[in-house]
């Protein structure tokens, strides 16, 4: 069955890039609703704006979504993955700002703060979308691939010359909260050299070593150090189901990414809804449910640091 929150969640924070401060608040909403967002500071246009995967536009080192007025919500990726990786179908983002709170730079707060809401089960059976044939997309070295699977799954592979982060690769079935277990916590990253330049050019405006892992050549600036020795491909595996969560509904596929980003698995998303008979939506029986992302998750789930 689809779910909703039982009561709203309301986060507050900066934008990693913006650094401008913003309030959000995750509010319960009806079944076959999905995921919208809603611009409650803007005076002009429509400011609902849908978590979809056609509404994304081209933004650099995020995912952003607008509307046909030109309103914009931008790194919307960590809080779809938490709905994703909890379970919830249907929910109404109300934000006073352009840009997602970062928060610690991964999903465990929004996870944390969504499940002590708690859950609440609706009269209405889940709509997944079933991969069908095998679709991939290329730019470079990079390739993302979706390829049919009775569940989801993500196998991704990372590659840096950094030796701190060096060459990681991990799988995971994402059934039964699995994400909450092994992702959540996963926080973005990036180096030191990367982390001058988005600020020379008006980026990264409210990133700091706390809400970000920052790595120099083979050191990692950050306090405290990792989370998880392959934390970097963890957060890659959170992005990526953040982005999937775009689809429109649970993707039963196996999802394989190759230093793979963002703009690519929105790529990929488009190639596959292009394709005649890549996919189809299918209404989830109990057994299908059972192993649907969330289902079955707790707040000891989650890793104990958060």
């Amino acid at each position: 069955m689809q779910r909703t929150l039982k009561s709203e969640a309301i986060f507050t924070g900066v934008g990693l890039h913006s650094g401008q401060p913003v309030r959000m608040v995750v509010k319960p909403a009806s079944a076959d609703y999905g995921i919208w967002f809603r611009r409650s500071d803007v005076t002009s246009g429509d400011p609902m704006i849908a978590a979809r995967w056609d509404a994304v536009v081209q933004s650099r080192l995020c995912t952003l979504v607008a509307n046909a007025s030109g309103n914009s919500v931008s790194t919307i990726e960590h809080v779809m993955a938490a709905l994703a990786g909890c379970g919830i179908h249907n929910a109404l983002i109300e934000i006073d700002g352009p840009e997602v709170p970062i928060l610690d730079g991964s999903a465990a707060p929004f996870v944390a703060t969504l499940l002590a809401r708690g859950l609440q089960e609706q009269a209405s059976p889940v709509r997944a979308i079933r991969i069908l044939q095998p679709v991939e997309v290329r730019e470079g070295e990079a390739f993302a691939r979706l390829e049919p699977s009775e569940m989801m799954e993500i196998d991704f592979r990372i590659d840096f010359l950094d030796a701190a982060i060096g060459r990681q690769e991990k799988t995971l079935n994402m059934s039964n909260g699995a994400f909450v277990r092994e992702l959540c916590d996963s926080r973005t990253f990036c180096r030191q050299a990367d982390v001058d330049a988005m600020r020379a050019n008006g980026l990264a405006l409210g990133g700091n070593l706390e809400n970000a892992v920052v790595f120099e050549g083979d050191r990692v600036l950050s306090p405290g150090g990792l989370r998880h020795a392959d934390e970097p491909v963890r957060h890659k595996m959170l992005d990526a189901l953040g982005d999937l969560a775009l689809a429109g509904g649970p993707v039963l596929g196996r999802y394989i990414g190759h230093r793979a980003g963002h703009a690519l698995t929105n790529r990929l998303l488009r190639a596959v809804f292009a394709q005649h008979g890549a996919w189809a939506v299918v209404d989830c029986n109990e057994p299908m449910g059972c192993k649907l992302p969330g289902v079955g998750v707790v707040r000891s789930d989650i890793p104990v640091h958060c």
